[in-house]
């Protein structure tokens, strides 16, 4: 009786370090937390009228010489800088500097990069129109 209960309990262990580990990876924070100096806080999400997707907004902060990697998301991303100076680089095309007020169309899927370029904290509004039966975030391989 005994070894039966360690082994269910280690199958219950198993299936819950496996789901954390799964809902982890598929979770924008996790990304994030992996990338040094930069913190982003969820401000809404929403189901919006065509069936299947949905609408997300952040607040990305990022400290001065920190960049996020190249990335895709499973819809529109449209960014609007707060403060500070970004260079986003959108995969195929050339940099784009952008300062407070300014703002950048990230296309569905499409690969891109950002980086805080200025001596002081940069901050952006990051608006997703993406499929609610997807990842957030993808990482580039």
């Amino acid at each position: 009786m005994k070894n039966l209960k360690i082994k269910t309990h280690r199958k219950n262990l198993f299936a819950a370090v496996a789901l954390f580990s799964f809902a982890a990876f598929f979770t924008p924070e996790s990304a994030f937390a992996q990338q040094s100096g930069i913190s982003r806080t969820n401000l809404q999400r929403h189901n919006i009228e065509i069936l299947g997707y949905e609408t997300i907004q952040a607040r990305i902060d990022f400290e001065p010489d920190s960049a996020f990697g190249m990335h895709s998301h499973p819809g529109e991303e449209i960014i609007y800088v707060l403060e500070g100076i970004f260079e986003y680089q959108i995969e195929g095309e050339k940099p784009v500097v952008l300062k407070a007020g300014e703002v950048l169309f990230i296309p569905a899927g499409k690969n891109h990069s950002a980086k805080n370029i200025g001596k002081v904290k940069a901050s952006e509004l990051a608006t997703y129109i993406v499929r609610k039966d997807k990842p957030l975030l993808v990482m580039k391989k």
